[in-house]
C-alpha cells in the first residue's frame, strides 16, 4: 500500500495534477488494448486505418472500421477509473484529463476538459468539403458512409495511419505538461509517438509521475517515480478515498 499512500501524498500536495491516459483506462469498460496480448491488432489488420487506404479504397477497410469502433466500441460505458478521475476534478485536484483515447468515455463519465490527442470516433468529418457531424445524426450502414452536405466520403474524426495530430491539441497538451508537477499516467505502453512524449516533458519539467498500469511501458525506465502495478479502477478508486480522507 506504500505506493498507493505516496500518490495520495503528493496528490493532495500538488498545485496542478494531470491525468494522461491510454488504452489501459478502458479496459474495465469492454474495450481491448490495440497492442499486447489480446491487442486488437493481434485480431486485425494495422492497415484498416491507413489514411490512404481509407481515402482511395473505403470498402475495403469500413467494414472494419466500423466492427470495432462502433458495432462493438459504441456498447462501452465508463468505468469506476473514469468515474474517479471526475471525482478527483470535482474536489478540486485533476486539472485535466489529456487522453489518446477516442471512445468519449472520460466526457460521458462527466470530465470537462479533455484533450483528445488524437481525436474521438462520435463525430465524422467530410473528406471533401470539412462538414463535421455528430454520430447521432448520421446511420452507420456497411457501406462507407457519405457526406448529406455533398456527397464525398465521411471520414471519423479520429487519427489515421500517416494523418497529423491536431495543433490545437497537440499545443494544449504540450502545454499542460510542462505546467503539471504531478501527472498521473494511467494505462498506455508508452509506444505511440508524439503522444508517448508528454510524460517526459513533464518529468523533465520536475513534475512527480504516477504511473498506473498491471503491465510494462517505456516509463518504468526511468520516468514514472513510482508505479502501482493494479487496475486502473481499483488504484484509482483507493487513491480517491485517500486523497477525501475517507
Amino acid at each position: 500500500m506504500h505506493r498507493i499512500e505516496k500518490a495520495i501524498e503528493m496528490i493532495i500536495e500538488s498545485r496542478f495534477l494531470t491525468a494522461f491516459c491510454g488504452a489501459g483506462i478502458s479496459v474495465e469498460s469492454g474495450i481491448p488494448t490495440f497492442r499486447g496480448e489480446g491487442g486488437l491488432w493481434n485480431k486485425y489488420d494495422p492497415d484498416c486505418l491507413d489514411l490512404d487506404t481509407y481515402l482511395y479504397h473505403p470498402e475495403r477497410t469500413w467494414k472494419i472500421i466500423k466492427e470495432i469502433f462502433y458495432d462493438f466500441f459504441g456498447q462501452a460505458k465508463p468505468n469506476p477509473a473514469h468515474y474517479a478521475l471526475v471525482e478527483l476534478e470535482k474536489i478540486g485536484y485533476l486539472k485535466s484529463v489529456i487522453t489518446q483515447n477516442i471512445d468519449n468515455l472520460h466526457q460521458d463519465a462527466g470530465s470537462t476538459n479533455v484533450i483528445e490527442f488524437h481525436g474521438n470516433s462520435h463525430f465524422f468529418v467530410c473528406t471533401s468539403c470539412s462538414t463535421k457531424y455528430k454520430l447521432a445524426e448520421l446511420k452507420l450502414t456497411d457501406t462507407p458512409p457519405i457526406c448529406p452536405a455533398c456527397g464525398k466520403l465521411l471520414k471519423p474524426d479520429f487519427i489515421f495511419f500517416g494523418e497529423a495530430i491536431p495543433a490545437l491539441a497537440r499545443d494544449r497538451a504540450f502545454k499542460e505538461s510542462e505546467l503539471t508537477d504531478v501527472m498521473l499516467v494511467i494505462g498506455t505502453t508508452g509506444e505511440v509517438m508524439p503522444a508517448s512524449m508528454i510524460p517526459y516533458i513533464a518529468r523533465q519539467q520536475g513534475a512527480f509521475i504516477i504511473e498506473i498500469n498491471p503491465g510494462y511501458s517505456a516509463y518504468q525506465n526511468g520516468v514514472s517515480n513510482i508505479v502501482i502495478r493494479q487496475s486502473a479502477g481499483e488504484a484509482l478508486l483507493k487513491i480517491v478515498k485517500g486523497v477525501k480522507g475517507e
